[in-house]
């Protein structure tokens, strides 16, 4: 078997020493040029960048010399190592393999002329020469080109299976939910959840959680549990129900209530009663459309979840008049809406109920004309102030 010939075996051995008293001056030249001929580097202000160019180039281009005339392989491990740490930068700085590959292709028709010009500097340079001398660049720089793009290759890799390390221990954290909020934080962070709110856990089978994982991508996490999944998504412009709907169409999956993070177990237990009283169906199960029927089994978590739902617009109020407004609301929905009658309880003058309840529709609009919220409420109040209602003292009377 006859051995391969290198390119860069066929050029002449005085190529070596006209390129060799030029490279200091070559290498700042071509560093340069590679640098303001690439878009995406040239706006780089780094001296890190600069010097990594630097030493690229000036590797490159003394590799080269030293190869000219021999049958040696383009790049020992050592020599390789330069260019594979090239490409696995550009990952790192998520620049794309374009702008490097682009730098390349500059540097390779910079090397060519440099190379030709030197050996022209010595003595005439015939067409043959001229070809050898335009394969052996190629072929040089082609293996520079595969060893940045397995750097590039590498670090993706490494930082795929990093960012899918740490989405797991954040789901992890968030299911248990016994982490401390700094660590919480901290981790929610290292996979861009830098604003850690509410988020929303979605239960599915495990063959169907990772193609949801996909479509909603940075702003999901996937937790395996034996057969099925919980896929935990924050909520936003795209956990609501009409998109949740559309991107759920067609699985067996049960969305749980939005709650803040540190809720996160409480609204998976939710989701889990509620698939074991569903049932398994053609599309997704909102657990917020359980909460009534969770609430009246007992379930505390379902209670909370409403009573912080149904009391929202009181939050803001000071305690003395969200106490005031509660009770009333509490006495006018078992009342049937009499004002006498809730006036007779809360022994107060029925101008009084008036007002409150003016205010109570300013705060819940519709919602007090809604049978089903009026329900919830009554369950929710009902949980809240259900206890003896006496008499105020005199005093009391005369500051209402």
């Amino acid at each position: 078997m006859i051995p391969s010939v290198t390119p860069w075996r066929r050029l002449p051995v005085d190529l070596a020493t006209a390129m060799r008293p030029q490279l200091g001056t070559t290498v700042g030249a071509v560093a340069g040029a590679v640098t303001e001929a690439t878009p995406a580097f040239a706006g780089i202000s780094d001296a890190k960048f600069d010097r990594d160019v630097h030493t690229a180039v000036e590797v490159a281009l003394e590799r080269f010399v030293d190869l000219v005339g021999t049958d040696e392989p383009a790049l020992p491990p050592r020599f390789r190592a330069v260019f594979v740490a090239l490409g696995a930068a550009e990952a790192r700085e998520d620049r794309g393999p374009e702008a490097l590959l682009a730098a390349l292709r500059t540097a390779a028709r910079l090397l060519l002329r440099t190379a030709s010009e030197s050996l022209a500097g010595l003595r005439p340079v015939d067409t043959r020469e001229l070809i050898d001398l335009a394969d052996a660049v190629s072929a040089y720089v082609d293996e520079l080109t595969a060893a940045s793009t397995d750097g590039y290759a590498q670090q993706l890799r490494e930082q795929a299976g990093e960012g899918d390390r740490r989405r797991r221990h954040l789901a992890e954290l968030l299911l248990r939910g016994d982490g401390l909020a700094e660590a919480v934080e901290t981790a929610a962070t290292r996979v861009g959840w830098s604003d850690l709110g509410a988020v929303v856990p979605v239960l599915l089978p495990q063959d169907e959680a990772r193609d949801a994982r996909f479509r909603y991508g940075s702003d999901a996490l996937v937790a395996e549990r034996g057969r099925d999944a919980v896929l935990l998504l924050r909520a936003g412009a795209r956990t609501t129900r009409v998109r949740l709907v559309e991107v759920l169409a067609g699985r067996s999956a049960v969305v749980g209530p939005a709650l803040d993070w540190s809720r996160v177990p409480a609204a998976v237990r939710l989701a889990e009663l509620t698939a074991e009283t569903t049932g398994p169906g053609p599309g997704p199960v909102f657990v917020d459309d359980q909460l009534t029927a969770l609430t009246l089994r007992g379930e505390t978590g379902a209670l909370a979840v409403l009573t912080d739902r149904r009391l929202a617009p009181l939050a803001r109020l000071r305690p003395g008049q969200r106490d005031s407004l509660m009770s009333t609301l509490y006495a006018w929905l078992r009342h049937w809406g009499s004002r006498t009658e809730v006036a007779a309880e809360l022994f107060v003058h029925p101008q009084t109920v008036s007002y409150r309840l003016g205010r109570l529709r300013e705060l819940y609009g519709d919602a007090l004309e809604d049978p089903a919220a009026r329900f919830e409420l009554l369950l929710v109040l009902a949980r809240r102030l259900d206890h003896p209602v006496t008499a105020p003292s005199g005093r009391d009377r005369a500051t209402r």
